[in-house]
Parts: C-alpha cells; structure tokens; sequence
C-alpha cells in the first residue's frame, strides 16, 4: 500500500505542542542540531542568566523567543550553535527574597542567623523557581543546554571572575576610593552607577521644598538696612539641611540684596539670591510698593532691590550654622578630632551652580552629595561627621537612613560638639518614611501610608517657618533615583568602596562600540552610546553576604594582594600557615587538590562568606592580611559569563584564545540590560581583552498589556506563560510576539491577537495542507514522477515559484539582518495572501481531474514545493507546526531524511526562477481584483454575480502591458465579461486634492496660491503627474514643483459606474445587471448553495448526484439555460425541476425561496 500524507480533523496547536516535544526529545533533536554540525563553522550564542529565585514571566517568552529564532536560523544554515543556559544566583534580588521569607533585615545577618546559615538559604532559594523555568524553556520550544548549565555561584565561575579582577588589577584599574555614592538604605549595599541608570530607577516624585533663610554673619553695609540679612537657598531634601556647612555661588551668576519681608512671620529682612531669580521669589506686582505700607497678612509683599554683585563679591562671607545640632570636626593624622566651625559656614564658588531653579545659591552637605563633596573639598570646608563609639567618622543619617541615636556616639564627641537639647528630638527620626520599617508589614512596602503621614521633611519645614527661617516652602516634583530592586529611594552616601577605573578605558570602549551591530541602532548610539560618553568610574562594592567575595586581602599599612586563582590563594594560605597566623590550611584539610578541575574536587571548599574571611593571609612585611569584607557587584558576575562559563583560563583557553568561543556571534535581552549586562559584558571585554563581547545585538522592548500599561501581579493584569501556551501552543505565541511589532518596540500584548493569528496564519496553513493532501491521497501522489520542467509549467505555477524564490531571499536576508518581524510578515504574507487566496483558490479545479495529467502532476509538484519550503522558512519561529508539516511531507515524499525539519538545511533561493516582470504582472492582477472586489462590496453585489465590464484609465505602457497580460485571469475572479482600456483623458474625470501636512511646510506662505492651483489642474496635467510622478504648477509667483506622494488623485464616480483609485491605479466598475447576466448570475448561486449541500452531508469529493429543484419564475429560465453548467459543477447526472420537492432543503434568496433535494447516485 503507497505511503498517504496525514490527514486531520482539526488543528489543535497545544497537542502539536506536546507531541512534537515528545518526538524531539525521544530523538534527542536538540543535541543532534549541535553533534550533525560538529565540524561546520560555529556561531557564538551567548545566554543572559535569569534568576530563578522568580517564577518566568509572559516577558521571557518574548525574550526567549527571539534567542531561540536566530538560533535555530543559523543551526538551519550550517552553522554549529553551542546553547548553554545559566543560572544567575547572586546579588540582591535573592537575599532581599531570602529576609522577607526569613522575616529579618540585614541587620540580623550575623547576631540572629549566622552569614553561613543565611548564605545558604541563598544558594536554596536561588534555585527555588528552577522546575518552572526549565518547564517553560521545554514547552516554549527554547533550545538552550540546561543540563551542563554555568551557576555563578559555582566555586569554578567565582575563581575565573577572581582571574579577572587580577587583571584589572595588575592594568592599574582597580582601586580603593572613599567617595560619595548612590547608597540603598533599603537594600542595606551601595550601588553603581549603572544600577542607578535602570529604566525607571529615576522617577518624578513630589516632596515639600523649603528656601531656607541663612543668617548673615559679616553682610556688606546695604544688606544690614533692614531688618535681618540672610542669603537665600532652596532644597528638595531638608533633612540634610543640619549637615549644612557651606553654601556655594556661580562665579558669573549675578546677585542682588532685596528689602522685603518673610512673608511667614512678616520680619523685616533682607535677602540676597540670584538676580534671574528675583521674580520667581517676588511677585512683580509688588514691585515699587512701599515697605511700610506693608501689614501682615497682606498677599502682595513689597521688595526693593539695594544691591547687585557677581558670584565672587559674595565669596567668603560667613553665615550662621543653621541648625547648630551638630559642631563640624577635623581628625588629624592619629585620628584625634577637633572642632572646625571656624573653616565652615562660608559662602564659596562652584561652577555647577545654575539658574535654572531655586535661588542660585546652592546648599553645600558634602556628607550627603558628590557635587557638595568636590567643591567643599576644594574651599576647605570640613564636613559635618558624627564620631561613633569606634571612633569612626560617620555622616549624621546612618546607614539605615535615620539620624544616629547619641548612645551609639562616642560619649566625649556627644558632649563637646552635640547640643543633645536639640539633637535628641531627632535622634533615631526615618529622613524618609520610605526606610521606616513601620511601613513594611509582613516584607511588603506600603506606599501610599508613607505617602500619606507625616515625613521628618515636612516636620523640619515647620520647624523653620515657626523659627523665622523658611523664606518659601512649596510642593515640587523633581526627579530621584530609586534602588532598581527594593523601588526605595536612594542615598548619596560617603562610602569606602573598590572601583574599576573604566573611565580610564571609556574612548576604546566607544571606539569598539561602533563596530557592534545594534538593534535598534538607536539604543547603540542614543541609550548605549550616550552612557559610555558619560562614563563613571564602576562602583565594584557591595555590603552584603551572598555574593562573590572581593579577592583582595591587606594589612593594616595598606600593603594588599589580589588573589587570581585558587591555587595562588592555596599557596598563600601555606605561607599563612608557616608564619603562624593560620593553624592550618582548611583547603588541604578538605582534601582539596590544586589544578585538579574537575566539579567534585571544587565541590569541596567553598569560596563565599563567612569561609573566605576567616583565611588570614601574611604580607611581604610579615603583617596580618585580612580580606577586604566588600563583595562585588553581581553584574561583574554575569558581564564575567563568557570567560566563567568555560572556567577561563584554567580551562578551555583554547576556545577564547582562538576565537572559536569569543565573542559572541549574537545576544539578546530586554532593554533594561542596556546599561546592566550589555554594558558589563562590553567593559570587562575591553578593559580585559580590548575587544568587543558581542557583535550583533538585539535589545527588546517591554511586553505591555493591551492597554500599554506595564504588567503586574499587584494590577492584575500579568499573563501567565503557562496557561497561554497550553490553551494555544507556543507557535502562534511566538509568532505574535515577533510579528506584532519589532523586538526592539513595546508590544501591547493581547490574547485576541494570539488567537488571531492561530486561525489567519496557522488556520490558513494547514487549510492548505489539508487540501493538498485529501487530493493527493486521492490520486496517489508521493512525488514519485520527475520533476515537470518549470518552463513547462503553466504561468501561474511559475509564478508562485518566482515569489516562493524571492521570498527565500529576502527571509534569509531578514534572518541574517536580524529582523525577525520582517520575516515573519514575509513568510504571512506569502502563505495568506498568495499561497492560499490566489494560488490554491485560481487552482483547485486542476486537482479535481481524474487522469494525473502533467498540467496536474505540476499542480501537485508547485503547491509541494511551496509547503515544504515554506515549512523549513517559519521553522525558526514557530518550530513546532513547521516540524509537523514538514515532517507530514518528507515522509511521505522521502525528499529529505532528517528527523525534524530543525536539522534540515535552510532553503536556498534559486534565481533562475525568480520572473520580476512576472510577479508584478500577477502583482497587478492582485490590486486591480482586490480593488474591483472593493466595488462589489460598496455596493453588495455577490461576486457570483457577473457583471460586464471594467475600465482602466492606463498611464502608461508598462501598466497597460502588465494588466493585458493577466487580463482573462482578472475577469475570472472579479467575474466581469470585459475589460477595456481607455487611453484618452476625459472619460472618467480625476481630480486632485492636497495633503497640506506635506505641502504647508513645503510652500509655507505659498500654499494658498499652491492649493488654487492644484484645484485647478486640467485633466492632462493629472495625467502627467501621475506618469512622471511630479508637476511642476505655474504660478503667478513663480513655479512649484508637487510630487504625487503630496497630494491624493482620486476619481469621481460617473452614472452605472463606480470607480476606485490606488496609487497610480484607477478602475471603474461598470455595476448595471441586465437579464442576461441575472440568470447566470442565479446559476452561479445554484452551484455554491448545491456544493454546500454536498459537504453537510458528507459526500466524498468523487461522488455522483441527482438533484430536484422547485419550480420558480425567478429562477426557471436560469436553470434551464445553465442546466448543462450546473450538473458540471457539482457533479450531477441530472438537474430536474418540479413542482413539489418532498424532504428538500430550503434555500431562501433576497425576494424567494427555493427547494432543493440532493441525492447520491
């Protein structure tokens, strides 16, 4: 018995699904992509690590999806892709999970759980989503190697970012720095610069404002006239105003003192601020009043202005402290301290002052701002330090965020230079209610109760009004960083932390980033490029437990070594041990071998915290080493995965050395890594390799809902993954998903639009391949015979060919472009609009013939050819229905002989059947019915209606040519007796209309001149622009030279005619039904409503009939003139018409009915 291609009842994408995945893993098909391309050339795909301490999100599919298409594209194409997965599983996303499931902060690490005990509730919870993860890289379809995944917490992984960090050691550009930097009190860690710069850490947010009143001390004559002298400065954060100690002027700015009144407590003062300024604090209306027409309460405040300076007239005049909580001190060399009011409270120059805002005299905290740090430094003015009972400097907020209790100061500091009358008010008080833990119940942070009571800001504000120094408090909404994990705000805090001086490799990295290809480009340029322009030095240090340990051991004089290796560390740990501040070696003791590789051995020591600190090293002086106790920012980890993955350079140096593994090929991930993964991974590879980490680049958009708005559990409006795939199937998922919009753009993602394309896409594809396959089963075709020779083929064979051919052009140029929404659009297009509309639906009767002649046998050979190559086409995207069908045809065919159409070569065009001229003229065919369909349904007119004739105003030889050439096989599927061309002007009158969005900024003041003149256009002259594409119009000012694309030609409809335009296409539809074209139009509905009779009960396509028919005078003159071309249609011996038709069907028409009885012979 001959092979038969599978036939099905229904297309249920989730069974494909299961089924597919099941073959694909009995035949082990993903292994064999990589071992069949064992010695082809490779293509370098390298995996961002997920955290698995999260369930997946509908946005990983997204992501996933566009990594596994090009993946899969080049595997077809030749290429050996290596896929290993990794697991990202440090860093503050996992700790911060682990103390809300503990119900502690960081706080209690150490004195209620010890760091081991909490580290290893880390490494567990880690991997606590690792099933649900690994369950939707299986059922999405995601190819990637998580059996021999990288863990960055692997011992193997930590000892080659060790290596690295050496490097940058030994290059100079690793240091110790003490600075201020972006500190999450929240997170309990500081944070670099580029967490800083994740999408939405910076946000709007609305605080109370002060313009606070700062007492002058020694003011120039005309400031002392009236009332109280103060200089003028505004905060968005007033609770830094007690760590005051300077405040700073623009060299160029100018300055003015101004009489007027607080208009608070209504006291004569005087004021200075900057000039620009003046009436954004003074309302002009007052401007020239009297001062002492002036009564409280009254809402215009007089003002004068007595004095004008420049920035520098105002340089070292001194004010008073204004909240003398806290004395200002120095330590000197032996760590002693000393009173330093002296040096502080003085106005001094910053050229970073600006007046945009405020008053252009800028409030100077240098504990508290990296700015305020650098221009006090450079005047000599001291910060503002508590000393604590070790004798540290600290800022006056602890690390906590709240201001520090006088019992955890040193006492003799509390009772010289605090005015603890004051200061305990204060003490222990949240500077934001965001870091009070009254405001986080059961590990979850309520915003809108914080919001809402009373902030230590606000309180301070009161304060000041009350004490005559608040010149001006407002709401203002100002934009602040957040920490990218606990959504708190930040800090700037002084910190003393490791740095990577990237600064140092800031122009090669720019250099090397304009060889990358980016996707958009604009994020390579704009979002990318931009940063590195503005590159900081990278904060490497983190204060936490669960994290890869910083490898750099020292003393107390500061001599240091940076550890590259577990050996070098092994090694040290001996000279430790033989100077007799180790007892033993805890490596040897564990049975650790150094240089031996392999998991087991490294399984045995431990490289994290506590382990690591407690290894006291010597120094080259013979001195104590400790570990610094910094651990390293987790993005180092995971910009580290291309070296760390293969255990570099103690193992597999081969494979980065000789660029076999390095650099990537191709990346992706969302947009958000930007400035996270895509930045690490681009820095290390420059500052280590002075190369690029990647070469091409895609960096996706967000997966909104349908509305836009940004998907959440806590909105409801989070899709499960889960769910969707088994209710439709991965397929049309993916193929949504990279369809709908470009990877790069936002995706509004709507369930309706899944469904969509299900039943248009996939619906339409296999309503083609079942078609083919019920009448190839039927005639027994295997693609046994010989190719019929394209040429011999019928024009619209060749011409499916032609665009199948181009169509493998340009998908593949799509591919390799990585564009992957082009491709899927291409691959639609075709399959719907081509494949399924025209060809098949022009086709069907050349499959209907009993003999299997060659016009058949070619019919069976092109629809095969389409399917097949069609199927490997889409395979990258939708690998599950393409695997299906293809597998459906080979089998069958035996044309390939490969186990899934993923290890089967991507098809290659071939140009010899590629017929342009062809494929415009079937182009044309095209838009002149779908054009004239357009009419009919203006109308409701039934295409099985006839009509008789078209008329197509040509503009020029091509059109016409290209329109005479397919012109029966237009008049075929509009069903229209003729189509005449019409050459002259006049017989259908066009006009033209502006589009003066184009036009207006064109023409400007010309346009109404413009306007006129294209509303006056002769006939002719439409004629000439629509061959020339432009015209130039002659006018009383000149010429003007429009173009078609500025205008819209359209055409009126003249009597019995309706007419359509498209472009440089216009078509009139002659619409008038005489008699003769009613009755063929009655028998053309007989025929479809008979065929439709003939499915719903079920009749094979070869089965023979009788049908009777009921009498009627609307229909009896129809039937007997096309009787003959009825029975033809739907296979009947005999047609006859009586009077009564017992047990017929009831067939209504507009105005009639009819009976029908359809019997099997």
């Amino acid at each position: 018995m001959s092979k038969k291609f599978t036939e099905y009842s229904q297309l249920n994408l989730s069974d494909i699904n299961k089924e597919v995945l099941k073959k694909w893993d009995e035949n082990d098909v993903f292994s064999r992509s990589m071992t069949e391309r064992e010695g082809h050339p490779s293509f370098v795909f390298y995996e961002g690590p997920p955290s698995a301490n999260g369930m997946p999100g509908i946005h990983h599919v997204m992501a996933r999806t566009i990594k596994d298409t090009f993946c899969r594209y080049k595997t077809m194409k030749g290429f050996q892709v290596k896929r290993k997965a990794g697991w990202d599983t440090h860093g503050l996303p996992v700790e911060l999970g682990v103390e809300k499931a503990l119900g502690i902060t960081k706080e209690d690490i150490g004195k209620t759980i010890s760091v081991a005990e909490y580290n290893q509730h880390c490494r567990t919870d880690v991997m606590k989503f690792t099933k649900e993860w690994t369950d939707l890289t299986h059922k999405m379809g995601y190819w990637v190697d998580l059996n021999n995944p990288y863990i960055t917490y692997d011992n193997r992984y930590i000892e080659t970012l060790w290596w690295l960090l050496q490097q940058l050691y030994k290059k100079g550009l690793l240091y110790k720095g003490y600075t201020i930097q972006p500190y999450s009190p929240a997170a309990g860690t500081g944070l670099s610069s580029h967490e800083l710069n994740q999408p939405g850490c910076y946000r709007d947010v609305k605080d109370l404002t002060v313009v606070g009143q700062f007492k002058i001390k020694n003011p120039k004559p005309e400031m002392a006239e009236w009332g109280t002298p103060y200089f003028l400065a505004w905060t968005t954060t007033p609770w830094t105003l007690p760590s005051n100690t300077a405040l700073c002027v623009g060299p160029k700015i100018d300055y003015v003192a101004v009489q007027t009144y607080n208009p608070y407590t209504s006291e004569k003062i005087t004021v200075v601020l900057a000039k620009a300024l003046l009436y954004t604090h003074f309302n002009k209306k007052a401007e020239g009043m009297a001062l002492e027409d002036y009564k409280p309460g009254d809402k215009l405040v007089p003002f004068k202005v007595v004095g004008e300076y420049k920035g520098p007239d105002l340089v070292g005049m001194e004010y008073e402290q204004l909240f003398p909580w806290v004395k200002p001190v120095e330590l000197d060399e032996d760590g002693n301290w000393r009173d330093a009011s002296a040096k502080a409270f003085r106005v001094i120059p910053g050229d970073y002052v600006t007046v945009e805002d405020g008053t252009g005299i800028v409030h100077i905290a240098p504990t508290f701002g990296a700015d305020d740090a650098f221009v006090a430094k450079a005047a000599g003015i001291p910060s503002l330090f508590m000393i604590n009972k070790k004798g540290e400097t600290r800022p006056m907020v602890d690390l906590t965020g709240k201001f520090y209790l006088l019992d955890e100061l040193d006492e003799k500091f509390v009772a010289e230079c605090v005015n603890t009358d004051i200061y305990k008010e204060y003490q222990g008080r949240w500077v934001k209610n965001a870091y009070d833990p009254a405001f986080t119940v059961d590990g979850k942070y309520d915003e809108k109760a914080a919001q809402a009571a009373e902030s230590l800001d606000v309180y301070i504000c009161m304060k000041m009004k009350q004490a005559n120094q608040a010149f001006k408090m407002e709401k203002h909404v100002h934009n602040y960083p957040h920490c990218w994990r606990t959504d708190k705000p930040v800090l700037y805090y002084p910190l003393d932390s490791w740095f990577i001086r990237s600064t140092a490799c800031k122009e090669r990295m720019m250099e090397l980033n304009k060889t990358i290809n980016w996707k958009p480009e604009s994020t390579g340029t704009g979002r990318f490029g931009k940063w590195l322009e503005n590159l900081n030095d990278w904060n490497l240090s983190r204060s936490r437990y669960w994290g890869t340990p910083l490898p750099i051991w020292r003393d107390e004089d500061g001599a240091e070594i940076c550890i590259g290796s577990v050996e070098e560390l092994y090694n040290e740990i001996e000279k430790s041990v033989e100077a007799g501040f180790m007892t033993e070696n805890p490596y040897k003791k564990l049975g650790f071998v150094p240089g031996k590789y392999t998991k087991e051995n490294y399984n045995k020591i431990d490289l994290h915290r506590p382990y690591v600190d407690d290894i006291i090293l010597v120094s080259p002086a013979g001195k104590p080493m400790k570990r610094e106790a910094d651990l390293i920012d987790v993005w180092f980890d995971s910009g580290s995965m291309p070296y760390a993955q293969l255990h570099y350079p103690f193992e597999n140096k081969e494979l980065i050395d000789s660029g076999s593994y390095y650099p990537a090929d191709f990346i992706a991930e969302g947009v958000d890594q930007t400035r996270g993964w895509f930045f690490t991974l681009h820095a290390i590879a420059t500052m280590v390799f002075d190369s690029v980490a990647y070469k091409n680049v895609i960096s996706n958009g967000l997966v909104l809902d349908k509305n836009g708005n940004k998907m959440s559990k806590r909105l409801g409006n989070a899709v499960d993954p889960f769910s969707t795939i088994e209710k439709f199937g991965s397929d049309p998922l993916r193929w949504y998903m990279i369809t709908n919009s470009a990877p790069w753009d936002n995706l509004k993602f709507d369930t309706e639009g899944v469904d969509e394309v299900r039943r248009k896409f996939f619906g339409t594809l296999y309503n083609t391949y079942s078609f083919f396959a019920l009448y190839a089963n039927v005639d027994g075709f295997t693609y046994a015979e010989k190719n019929v020779p394209v040429s011999e083929r019928p024009e619209i064979d060749r011409w499916i060919l032609s665009l199948l051919n181009s169509l493998i052009k340009d998908v593949d140029a799509c591919f390799n472009d990585y564009e992957p929404t082009k491709a899927g659009r291409l691959i639609t297009d075709f399959v719907n609009d081509n494949l399924s509309n025209w060809y098949v639906r022009l086709n069907r009767k050349r499959f209907w013939g009993s003999a299997m002649s060659q016009d058949k046998l070619s019919a069976y050979q092109t629809l095969y050819t389409c399917l097949e190559t069609v199927a490997k086409l889409m395979a990258p995207i939708a690998p599950f229905y393409a695997d299906r069908l293809y597998m459906d045809l080979i089998k069958v065919t035996e044309r390939d002989h490969v186990v899934s159409v993923h290890l089967a070569n991507f098809p290659e065009a071939d140009e010899s059947l590629i017929d342009k001229e062809l494929e415009a003229r079937m182009q044309m065919a095209q838009d002149v019915t779908s054009m004239i369909l357009a009419l009919r349904r203006k109308v409701n007119i039934k295409v099985r209606q006839p009509l008789q004739c078209i008329m197509v105003p040509v503009v020029d030889e091509d059109q016409k040519r290209h329109i005479e050439a397919v012109k029966d096989l237009i008049l075929n599927e509009v069903n229209v007796k003729e189509l005449q061309f019409v050459e002259e002007a006049g017989v259908l009158v066009k006009k033209v209309k502006c589009d003066f969005k184009k036009l207006g900024p064109k023409f400007g003041k010309r346009m109404k001149a413009v306007a006129a003149g294209v509303g006056e256009m002769s006939q002719e002259a439409i004629a000439e622009l629509e061959r020339n594409g432009q015209y130039t119009l002659q006018l009383a000012d000149g010429e003007a030279l429009i173009e078609t694309s500025d205008v819209e030609i359209y055409s009126e409809d003249i009597p019995g005619w309706l007419v359509a335009n498209e472009g440089k296409l216009t078509v009139a539809l002659e619409v008038t039904i005489t008699e003769e074209l009613r009755r063929e139009g009655i028998a053309r509905e007989l025929v479809n409503r008979i065929q439709n009779i003939r499915k719903s009960n079920g009749f094979e396509i070869t089965d023979k009939i009788h049908i009777m028919l009921s009498k009627n005078p609307n229909t009896d003159d129809a039937v007997k003139e096309y009787n003959t071309y009825i029975c033809n249609q739907v296979l009947a011996n005999s047609l006859e018409l009586t009077n009564e038709v017992p047990g017929g069907v009831e067939l209504n028409f507009d105005d009639f009915t009819l009976y029908v009885k359809v019997s099997k012979l």
